[in-house]
């Protein structure tokens, strides 16, 4: 099998798994949350909360599921691009890791987005008041994190993150 093809499928196949873990647990918030007190998991700390969200991270830009659409469709289309184009060696599986966790929490809340008009988000942090967040919020945060870090911190070459965009030479 063509090694592109089978780092694909793989790819294919951790999204799958990432993106089904987000839908179980949203669906549990759902069926265990909604209508309900919080969930007390460590007092005045941690709580499970359930929340719908119509907007984007910390409920900016509310009702703008079009424009969400097309930042989803964005970001498969660019980590696809990627995943295909970056070199066979196993120095760039962090970044193909990091762009397969991000298109799965993209395509998490995307889901949610075109089937109820709302994500779903039940994590609180009440100690810090933070915004109530969920699983698929975790992939995109952690793995953008994780990605700047091996972008801008050295792991990658200059010349490797130029032969990254479209229409550049392979790195060597």
């Amino acid at each position: 099998m063509n090694k592109k093809i089978l780092r694909l499928a793989l790819c294919l196949l951790l999204f799958y798994i990432l993106y089904t873990l987000d839908q179980i647990t949203k669906k549990m918030a759902s069926a265990g949350l909604q209508g309900r007190e919080p969930y007390v998991i460590w007092k005045g700390v941690f709580e499970l909360h359930y929340s719908e969200n119509q907007g984007a991270a910390f409920g900016l830009l509310q009702g703008q599921q079009i424009l969400f659409f097309i930042v989803a469709l964005l970001v498969f289309a660019a980590a696809l691009y990627l995943i295909w184009t970056l070199p066979q060696k196993a120095h760039f599986l962090p970044l193909i890791l990091c762009l397969t966790v991000i298109a799965a929490g993209a395509a998490g809340n995307l889901a949610d987005r075109v089937s109820q008009g709302y994500v779903v988000d039940f994590f609180y942090f009440k100690l810090i008041d933070f915004p109530i967040f969920n699983v698929a919020d975790c992939y995109v945060t952690g793995a953008t994190a994780l990605l700047f870090v091996l972008l801008f911190f050295g792991f990658y070459s200059e010349e490797e993150i130029a032969a990254m965009l479209p229409g550049r030479k392979e790195p060597k």
